[in-house]
Parts: structure tokens; C-alpha cells; sequence
């Protein structure tokens, strides 16, 4: 069994990665022993199973479920089915019973291999898909559209008798209408040759009637898509905002044609003008505002996550496809008003998405936040608590390699859509732009910029030199200013609608910037330069529902700022005789250590704490917050 087990979980992560056979983890493989069934569990996805979680069910009960006594409606009896079902799994095995574990035990195969390829969904969701699978697939069975779950098994109990009954056993094959496809087979090496057969015959088929297999699309507008997508996450979020993900064109399916589609894209696109009254009216009509949004140029998705973002425009593409090679049976066959009001409101599918889509809830959960120099120091503590709150975090440097190893780990702890990185340098106001669009054109919008990139050269007034100031002022003043400029617009866009939470942007600034610093008089303007910038555009901002703050950190002793050997700021004050009497970099250090109440310099959490403050904050704009130990305490 343990062998067995093996083979199906390497079967199933190789089916469950290929988009042609199965999306959203959706599909099901089982094995089973004369008294055993193990299946794959609700919510668990076939890309990544492992062996051992195949829930093990006993058999004999899973049978009883079908002549079990049943309530009257619909959603009663498939509530009393779950329950008969978790009863059927053997004592010590977590997980909830797949609602396709009774239709896997009616097989006398010991492998069942559930799919909803693309190929054959064309075929199934086809008006004359029953007479053309007779054609294609002769030792197939055809069973016609039903609800799935309880419905569906007794259905396809009966049909499979009646099929043993007319040809002496049970088909290989089973096609199920607006559905996908059952493969039984003994090895899992003849339902692979299956399988091969099955997309063999229908590549042949699409290509006879002149119908591509690939989804026809447009061109991308990316001019487009920065404008519309801000827009949308204001249109189409709530108290939280939507993350918002564009691919090009294409005609998007006109109705429902399968559960999955149902599940993840929703029944219907919206087609209409991006307006509050077409959206409202959309919601009128169908009970939500959309998922799917088809503009000129591009179609968009919406999620809570990027990641439920990309599912729903991935089946959003595959029921386009399948809409597209159902041309070569008869044109799109959609479910009935009654089918899709079902799937909507079932329970079972309500549970395997929230499985499938499941994330952790924190402060900032849902947020897009920019963290400009975020590849080092205070900046990469910043970002990595902000991920860790549930913030999707653009990791903003010059330093484009350090940027993209910190994202890269962001991702290993917190998710393949936790982080992404972007070079920029903040003073350039072309190459902030440029940022911009490749945020909005990944998730659509930014819902806090955390303007952390700073610099720092230490010396005394009479001897610096000009290029030293200048290159100080341009990214501790003149950077925050650009990127203000550039974040604030698209902001703007995205907070027209009036819709959700307002935006932040929250400038890491400087106890030096709330007190004056000796010999380091280029970094303390700047920074106090910055906090007159974070009022003004407080001021102006309100009306376009933007919040602006800053933080003011005291000394992070740790950071390379401090601390690195060669250029650190012990190194710099060392050699710049700014510490009375010291003569070493140690000394350096404890002197500034005894200016700190608290003790000890201010970390990456502390700052990040108080950032989080800001945004949580309703009723706080044009704040410079002191985040120094003590050190500076304001009047």
C-alpha cells in the first residue's frame, strides 16, 4: 500500500502542475483495497500531496452513504453527507473527506485519476458534446450535467451498472458533462496511456474543425492597465482593498460552464464602463461585484491575496478556452440559472476554495507596501516584518541584487507571492515611474509607501565637501520629495471611488531630524527638511484620501549603517573626533549607547511597530513619531 500510495502522489503532483490537465488544485486521485479507499483530502492541492496525506476511508461505510436517509433539500442532505463521510475515515487522520469520495468508491479500478483538462472541457461544455464523445470515444461513458456531490453519485451508480450490465465491466472512462473526466485503471501507467488517448484524439478533433487550442488573445496595453488597474482596487474592494492582476485581452466567457470556473473567476465577467453605477448595477444583478473585469487592452482579476488574484485570471482563461474549442461541437453549452445558483451557494465548494486559498491574517493583511532601501539595514528589517504582518512588500533598492536575495527570502518564509523586488533609484524620478508601472502592472496599486531610502556622510560644516551635501540632499530630500510626487498620484486614482481604506505613506526619518546633530549637519537638514515635506503634503493630501506620516528612529547600532568596519557611522564619527576622548570604535558606541534611556539603539521592529501604528491610525496625519528610546522626548 505504501508503494502504491507513492506512485499516485507522484502521479498526482505531475498532473496537478500541469495547467493543461487540472487549475486551482482543483481534480482528485484515489487508491483503493478491497476495504480501504485513500483519497485526496478537500482543500489539498494535487500539485504538492504527499504520500501520507491520502485520507484513508473505510469503504463499506462510504457505500452506506448512498442509501443512507437524506433531508428533503438540497443543501441539508449534503451537510448530513459531510458528516457520514468524516464518520467513514479512519480514527487519527485529519482532513476533511473529499464530497467526490463516494463517486472514487464506485469505481472497481484501484486507481482513479479525476481531471478538467482544457482539451476535453471543450468537448464536455459543447452543445453537441454527448453525440460527439459517442463518436470520439466509444468505450466511454457520457453522464449529463447534475449536481455534484450526493446527486452525482447516485447518478453515476446507476450508470455504471447499466454500463457493466450492457459490455460485462465497468469503462476505463468516464466523461462527465460541463465537468471533466474520470480515468479507472489498475496501473497507473494505463491511465497516463489513457490520458495520452484521450488529448490525442481531441487535438485531432480541433484541428479538423479549424479551432486553435491555444486561447486567442490581444495585445497588451500597459498605458492601459496603469490606469485602470489603481481604479479597479478602489472599485471593486471594500473595507479591504482587492489586489488586482492584468494579463492581455481576450473574449472572456459569456456564462458559467463549469464548477471550477464558478468557484474562482465567478459566473460572469464585467464587460461594462469602470464607473461606481456599473459596477453597483453589476452587484445588483448578479449578487457580487465582479472578479473578472474585460477592458480594451486587458482583462483584470481581483483577489484578497495576488495569489487568488492569478487563480481567478487563470480560470478565467480556461473557461475562455473552453468557450473557444466548443466552436468545434455546437458552440458553448452554459450552465442552467439553477446549476450555478447551486455551485455558488454550496457549502463543499465554499470549503475547498477557502482551503485552496487560505492565508494567515495579520495587521496588514491584503496591503501593498513599498519599502524604498529595503535590500540592507533598517530597510530589510522593515520589510520583513511588514511581510510578516501579511503585507505584500516591493523590495525598492539601487542595489538590485541585494533587493532580489531579500525578496527571495521573504518568499522561502512567507509565500511564493509574499515579495518582489525592484531596482529604483528614489532621486530619479524616471526610474520611480518605472517602479510604479511594474508594481501596478503585478498587483495594481500600493497601498503604503514606506520611503526608508536614506544616506549618510558625517562631517563638520567647515570641511565637507559640496558633492558630499548634494548627494545627501538628493535622496533624503529630494528623493522622498519624487517619490511622494509619483506614489501620490497613483494613489489618488486608486482612492477616487471613495471606496475602502485610505493610504499611507509613512517617511523613515531620524531623531536627527527633531533634534539637531553636531558634524552632521547635511544629514539632519535633510531629515529635518523631510518632516516640513511630511506636513505640507499632509495637508494637501487629505482630499485624496492619503494619509502622511513619519517615523523618527533613533540609533540602529547593529545595521551597516552603524556599523559596518569601513564606512560605518562609528568609523565616520571615530575619525571625524565627534566623541570627546574616544579611540576607538567601541568607545564610539558606548557613548551613544548611554544616551538611550531604554539602553540599547532602536531596531528594524521597533520602527516597523510604529509604522503599522500610523496606518491603523484613523485620525493621525502630519505626525513625526519618535521611535528613539527616550532619547528625544518631544514638548
Amino acid at each position: 500500500m505504501k508503494k502504491q500510495l507513492e506512485e499516485l502522489a507522484v502521479a498526482s503532483n505531475r498532473y496537478g502542475s500541469d495547467a493543461l490537465y487540472v487549475l486551482a488544485g482543483g481534480g482528485n486521485t484515489s487508491y483503493k483495497t478491497r476495504a480501504t479507499m485513500w483519497i485526496k483530502p478537500s482543500g489539498t492541492q494535487l500539485a504538492t500531496i504527499r504520500a501520507t496525506q491520502f485520507l484513508p476511508m473505510a469503504r463499506v461505510e462510504v457505500s452506506a452513504v448512498l442509501d443512507a436517509p437524506m433531508p428533503a433539500d438540497a443543501f441539508g442532505r449534503e451537510a448530513r453527507i459531510s458528516e457520514l463521510l468524516t464518520h467513514a475515515v479512519l480514527a487519527g487522520n485529519p482532513g476533511r473527506p473529499s464530497v467526490e469520495a463516494c463517486v472514487h468508491n464506485l469505481f472497481d479500478a484501484a486507481f482513479v485519476v479525476h481531471l478538467h483538462p482544457g482539451l476535453v472541457n471543450g468537448m464536455t461544455c459543447g452543445r453537441d458534446g454527448a453525440a460527439a464523445c459517442a463518436a470520439l470515444f466509444p468505450e466511454a461513458l457520457w453522464i449529463p450535467y447534475t449536481d455534484p456531490g450526493y446527486t452525482l453519485a447516485r447518478l453515476m451508480r446507476d450508470e455504471l451498472a447499466a454500463y457493466a450490465t450492457r459490455h460485462g465491466a465497468q469503462p476505463q472512462v468516464v466523461i462527465l458533462q460541463n465537468h471533466g473526466v474520470f480515468v479507472g485503471a489498475d496501473a497507473l501507467d494505463e491511465i497516463a496511456r489513457i490520458y495520452d488517448m484521450l488529448m490525442r484524439r481531441l487535438r485531432a478533433a480541433y484541428k479538423n474543425a479549424g479551432v486553435a487550442t491555444t486561447l486567442r488573445e490581444g495585445a497588451l496595453d500597459a498605458a492601459a492597465v496603469y490606469d485602470a488597474a489603481p481604479r479597479l482596487r478602489g472599485l471593486l474592494g471594500d473595507e479591504a482593498r482587492v489586489m488586482v492582476t492584468a494579463v492581455p485581452p481576450f473574449a472572456v466567457a459569456k456564462g458559467p460552464l463549469t464548477p471550477d470556473h464558478i468557484v474562482y473567476a465567478k459566473s460572469y465577467a464585467h464587460t461594462g464602463a469602470l464607473t461606481d453605477e456599473k459596477l453597483d448595477a453589476f452587484a445588483a444583478a448578479h449578487g457580487y461585484r465582479p472578479v473578472i473585469v474585460a477592458q480594451k487592452g486587458a482583462v483584470y482579476a481581483g483577489g484578497t491575496t495576488l495569489r487568488n488574484a492569478r487563480l481567478a485570471l487563470a480560470l478565467a482563461r480556461d473557461a475562455a478556452l473552453v468557450q473557444q474549442l466548443a466552436a468545434a461541437f455546437g458552440g458553448p453549452r452554459y450552465l442552467t440559472d439553477r446549476a450555478r445558483t447551486f455551485i455558488e451557494t454550496w457549502e463543499v465548494e465554499s470549503y475547498r476554495q477557502k482551503v485552496s486559498l487560505a492565508a494567515s491574517v495579520g495587521r496588514l493583511q491584503g496591503k501593498i507596501a513599498i519599502v524604498t532601501g529595503a535590500a540592507q539595514g533598517f530597510g530589510r528589517g522593515i520589510a520583513e516584518c511588514l511581510c510578516a504582518a501579511g503585507a505584500l512588500v516591493v523590495v525598492a533598492d539601487m542595489n538590485a541584487a541585494g533587493a532580489e536575495e531579500c525578496a527571495r527570502a521573504l518568499r522561502a518564509t512567507h509565500g511564493a507571492d509574499a515579495a518582489l523586488a525592484l531596482a529604483v533609484n528614489v532621486s530619479d524620478e524616471a526610474a520611480v515611474e518605472e517602479m510604479l508601472r511594474q508594481v501596478v502592472a503585478t498587483c495594481g496599486g500600493v497601498d503604503l509607501l514606506v520611503a526608508n531610502a536614506g544616506v549618510l556622510r558625517a562631517g563638520s560644516v567647515k570641511e565637507m565637501p559640496l558633492a558630499d551635501f548634494a548627494f545627501v540632499t538628493a535622496v533624503n530630500y529630494t528623493g522622498y520629495f519624487v517619490c511622494v510626487k509619483h506614489v501620490s498620484r497613483l494613489m489618488a486614482r486608486q482612492n477616487a471611488s471613495g471606496r475602502g481604506a485610505w493610504t499611507d505613506i509613512v517617511q523613515v526619518n531620524s531623531k536627527s531630524g527633531l533634534q539637531g546633530s553636531n558634524k552632521n549637519g547635511a544629514y539632519a537638514g535633510s531629515k529635518f527638511g523631510a518632516i516640513g515635506l511630511t506636513q505640507s503634503f499632509a495637508k494637501e493630501l487629505i482630499e485624496d484620501r492619503i494619509k502622511v506620516n513619519a517615523v523618527c528612529p533613533g540609533n540602529y547600532f547593529e545595521g551597516p549603517l552603524w556599523s559596518d568596519p569601513a564606512r560605518g557611522l562609528f568609523r565616520q564619527y571615530l575619525d571625524a573626533g565627534k566623541v570627546a576622548g574616544a579611540t576607538s570604535i567601541a568607545d564610539v558606541r558606548r557613548h551613544y549607547e548611554g544616551q538611550v534611556p531604554l539602553g540599547r539603539g532602536c531596531t528594524p521592529d521597533d520602527v516597523a511597530r510604529a509604522i503599522m501604528y500610523c496606518v491603523e491610525q484613523a485620525y493621525e496625519t502630519g505626525q513625526a513619531l519618535a521611535v528613539s528610546g527616550g532619547q528625544v522626548m518631544l514638548k
